[in-house]
C-alpha cells in the first residue's frame, strides 16, 4: 500500500482475511479508499509507525470481530485495536469513528473487545458480504458536507435587495453603550447643576441691587429728606 491515507482502516485477523477482502471490495467499488494489508508482515519499526499513522488518518476504523479473534488471545489486531481507542480519546463524541463489524454469530454482549467497541452501534456481515445499504452508510461518514450548505457572506450580494444583518450586540458592548448613557445623563445634569447655580446667583446679585435704593430711602425717611 502506499503511504497516503486512507478514508477506512480494515483490521482483523489473519484467519478472516478472506471476509475483510469482500468487505475491501465493496467498499472500493463504491470509490471508498481502504487501508487493507494483505501480506503476513508483522512487527518491526517501520511497519509500526505506517500503521500508526494509518489509524491516525483514517476517518473510519472498522474492526472484524469473530470467533477467530475470540479465539486468539494475542495477535497484532489487538495492537491496532486499542491504537483506535487511543484515537478516540481525543475525537468528539459526535464523530463516527469506530466501525465493529461481527462476520459470524459471536455474541457482542461476550465478545473480546475493548470497552469502547461495545459504546457504539455494531454491524453484522455474515462472511463479510458488505450490503448495498452499508456500503452507502459508509459513504455518507466519510463524505464531508457541501460547502453550500453554510452560511456564506457573499452569497447574495449579487442580489438586488438583498438584506445585510446587524451583528447581535453582545453583552459586553451592551453594558459600555449603557455606561455611555449614565456617562451623558450625569454630565448633563452636572452641567444643568452647574448653570442653575450661575443663573441663581447673577439673579440674587440683581435683585439686591435693585432692592437697595429702596432700603436706603426707607432708611431716610422717604424722598426729599
Amino acid at each position: 500500500m502506499s503511504g497516503i491515507s486512507h478514508a477506512v482502516f480494515i483490521s482483523y485477523a489473519s484467519q478472516d482475511a478472506e471476509a475483510a477482502k469482500r468487505i475491501c471490495d465493496a467498499l472500493g467499488a463504491a470509490g471508498i479508499d481502504v487501508w487493507f494489508d494483505q501480506s503476513e508482515l508483522r512487527g518491526g519499526d517501520v511497519w509500526d509507525r505506517q500503521i500508526r499513522q494509518q489509524i491516525h488518518d483514517c476517518r473510519l476504523f472498522m474492526p472484524i470481530v469473530s470467533a477467530n479473534t475470540e479465539a486468539r488471545l494475542e495477535g497484532y489486531f489487538r495492537r491496532e485495536w486499542k491504537l483506535a481507542v487511543d484515537r478516540t480519546h481525543d475525537l468528539s463524541d459526535r464523530v463516527a469513528f469506530l466501525i465493529p463489524i461481527v462476520i459470524d454469530s459471536t455474541p457482542e454482549a461476550k465478545a473480546d473487545v475493548p470497552d469502547a467497541f461495545r459504546h457504539v452501534q455494531w454491524t453484522r456481515l455474515p462472511g463479510g458480504d458488505a450490503s448495498p445499504a452499508f456500503v452507502e452508510r459508509m459513504r455518507r461518514l466519510i463524505t464531508p458536507p457541501p460547502s453550500s450548505a453554510l452560511p456564506s457572506a457573499t452569497a447574495h450580494s449579487g442580489h438586488a435587495g438583498a438584506q445585510i444583518s446587524t451583528p447581535a450586540i453582545g453583552p459586553h458592548r451592551a453594558a459600555r453603550v449603557a455606561s455611555w448613557v449614565l456617562s451623558g445623563v450625569v454630565a448633563l445634569g452636572l452641567a444643568y447643576f452647574v448653570a442653575d447655580r450661575i443663573w441663581l446667583s447673577q439673579h440674587g446679585t440683581a435683585v439686591r441691587s435693585a432692592a437697595k435704593p429702596a432700603d436706603d430711602l426707607a432708611s431716610n425717611g422717604g424722598l426729599g429728606v
